[in-house]
């Protein structure tokens, strides 16, 4: 078992439960989102072994002005010997259509300290400026410490407004092998995320039947290389 399943466990949970912005040319469910608390499990799945692996909360709070949102994601005890992860995202989002205002990651990752903000700029209409800065520590010693400004021609999300974007897709129109896609900030870079739909699939929750949305993800460079394995994830 290697360090990278759990890092990948982790960015799946991010993209599971999921969002709302504007995609170029797609049709989005418009709905306002009352206060809300979502405490999920995370579950490792390789092979026979299905077991959870961690714990994670994703909170939303609104002002009737702007979204409030934060996860909390830790490693349970059995995880930590192999990698230890403590993750927080807080973000902040209009109120009007959810567009991403701010970006905050902080990670406790192995014996790496990240810390990414992303701040953005809509000053430019057609356009997505954000100023972007990524701090990483490891074992207490700051080793990289970057300011970077991305921009996208069409809508931006990041981590975590990501989730709300996904929740605004209107699943239920598609057929298998739609995709969308949207640019990703992040403090580091600009990625390609792709987003497929699968159809629908039942799935076991707690030990009953559900029927889900099936999508997977593909995230990839400006040069089309990926960035990451590809994820699935199964949307109620």
């Amino acid at each position: 078992m290697r360090q990278r399943h759990i890092l990948i466990l982790f960015a799946a949970l991010l993209m599971s439960a999921i969002c709302s912005t504007s995609s170029a040319g797609e049709k989005l469910i418009d709905r306002h989102l009352d206060p809300e608390t979502l405490d999920y499990k995370v579950m490792f799945k390789w092979g026979l072994i299905n077991k959870q692996a961690g714990t994670a909360t994703l909170s939303l709070t609104n002002d009737r002005r702007n979204y409030t949102a934060m996860l909390s994601a830790a490693s349970e005890p059995w995880a930590d010997r192999i990698f230890r992860v403590r993750d927080t995202l807080k973000g902040r989002m209009a109120y009007k259509d959810f567009t991403p205002l701010y970006y905050e990651k902080i990670a406790h990752e192995g014996a790496e300290h990240k810390h990414d903000v992303v701040r953005y700029d809509y000053s430019r209409p057609g356009q997505v400026h954000a100023d972007c800065i990524r701090k990483v520590y490891k074992k207490g010693e700051l080793k990289v410490d970057e300011t970077r400004r991305l921009e996208s021609k069409g809508p931006a999300v990041d981590m975590l407004t990501s989730f709300y974007y996904m929740r605004s897709l209107p699943f239920e129109d598609w057929k298998p092998g739609k995709v969308v896609t949207v640019d990703i900030f992040s403090g580091k870079r600009k990625e390609l995320l792709s987003i497929i739909y699968h159809g629908i699939d039942s799935v076991d929750v707690g030990g009953k039947e559900m029927k889900a949305y099936h999508v997977s993800f593909t995230f990839t460079s400006g040069n089309g290389k990926k960035t990451s394995d590809d994820m699935d994830a199964w949307i109620g």
